[in-house]
């Protein structure tokens, strides 16, 4: 290894100057942070890891080391940084074969000798580490200073992290708004003129049949006042998980749908983790959605999937054009004179916050065929 170049001061004042510079994004700053570490700590190699479903991510990366490099991942178990999560401060190593690291997964997969690396913590929770480490051993013992240097930097990626996840989620939030005010302002405007008309028409004709077309105008007026009321209050996040067995919740909800000439067949008898009530809006909205495109006697099917991973609902109706797929789960999106545009981003929302995937496509009968992935069965 390299004899150490930089004295503390000049560390530190050289990482202020990095992290100072605000005209900078987070990711520009880490290659020279990391190399910086390198010069400082007398290393080879610098990395920052993202840590997810006890997965090791390498995210930047300083240095020639083939296993660390941006990119590549490994197991947990086979990484030094399991051990830097577990403690305060930062994880040392000067010699791991003296220290008793030789039979160690992490040492037989990486063969560093020598290892420093403080974990990165993000809302309280662990995102991942900031480390040094080196092929060669360490002629001497980590300094009480480079220690806290490295805990220093890695503090000041967890706050780069925090404030880079935070920028996303209100940017998200704000394109939500404005989505909605689109949304909002377009198809309540539409009805209210309708309303308008027909009130003009009844006044001057007595015709009752005008107070209906009024009515049916405020009836989609309310539908999509719901629909915007459970995206932004309830459709992110769901409540108590529960056993639920998928035909009964099927079954019941179309119960609430007024399908007298459609015909439903379930032929699934999967149990799930989850939350009934919001499920009821996944499958209500699915039946919604196959008898307003697939008309009053359509036919609907809900079963598993050929490989186990989950469920299906589709109908014998006129289907989704394929250029179209890709948009029905867009905010306000419909092909429908009826629809609110919305429900299928419920359908979205609440299957998200249950940890699953849906995707749309054709069925067998050329209707359309919506399929939730990631449904682990509860063993009965």
């Amino acid at each position: 290894m390299d004899d150490v170049e930089l004295s503390e001061g000049d560390a530190l004042r050289r990482m202020y100057r990095i992290t100072a510079e605000q005209e900078r994004s987070f990711e520009s700053k880490l290659p020279d942070l990391l190399d910086l570490g390198c010069v400082y700590l007398g290393v080879e190699t610098g990395f920052l890891t993202e840590i997810d479903d006890d997965t090791q991510h390498i995210v930047a990366a300083s240095g020639d080391h083939e296993l660390l490099q941006p990119g590549r991942s490994c197991p947990l178990s086979k990484a030094y940084c399991r051990k830097t999560v577990d403690v305060d401060g930062a994880l040392t190593v000067q010699h791991a074969r003296v220290e008793g690291w030789e039979d160690d997964a992490a040492y037989e997969e990486f063969g560093l000798e020598t290892y420093i690396g403080a974990k990165v913590v993000v809302n309280r929770e662990v995102y991942g580490t900031f480390c040094f480490a080196d092929a060669e051993a360490r002629d001497r013992p980590f300094s009480e200073d480079e220690e806290t240097f490295v805990e220093l930097m890695a503090q000041w990626v967890s706050y780069e992290i925090f404030q880079k996840q935070a920028t996303e989620r209100i940017q998200q939030q704000r394109d939500q708004l404005e989505e909605f005010t689109r949304v909002v302002s377009h198809d309540i405007r539409n009805p209210l003129g309708i309303v308008d008309g027909y009130l003009d028409m009844a006044e001057r004709t007595g015709d009752p049949e005008h107070f209906q077309r009024c009515r049916d105008a405020i009836d989609r007026m309310e539908s999509l006042i719901d629909d915007l009321l459970f995206l932004t209050r309830e459709g992110q996040t769901i409540g108590g998980r529960e056993e639920i067995r998928i035909d009964e919740l099927a079954r019941e909800c179309w119960s609430f749908v007024n399908a007298a000439d459609a015909t439903l067949e379930v032929d699934t008898d999967r149990v799930v983790l989850g939350d009934w009530s919001r499920l009821q809006q996944v499958f209500e909205n699915l039946f919604r959605n196959a008898l307003e495109h697939g008309g009053e006697e359509v036919t609907i099917r809900v079963g598993d999937l050929d490989d186990g991973d989950g469920v299906y609902v589709e109908d014998d109706g006129a289907g989704i054009p394929e250029d179209e797929r890709d948009q029905v789960f867009v905010d306000g999106f419909t092909t429908g004179e009826s629809g609110t545009g919305l429900g299928l981003t419920i359908i979205q929302q609440v299957v998200s916050a249950h940890g699953w995937e849906v995707s749309v496509t054709e069925s067998d009968a050329g209707g359309a065929r919506f399929e939730i992935r990631g449904m682990e069965p509860v063993e009965e």
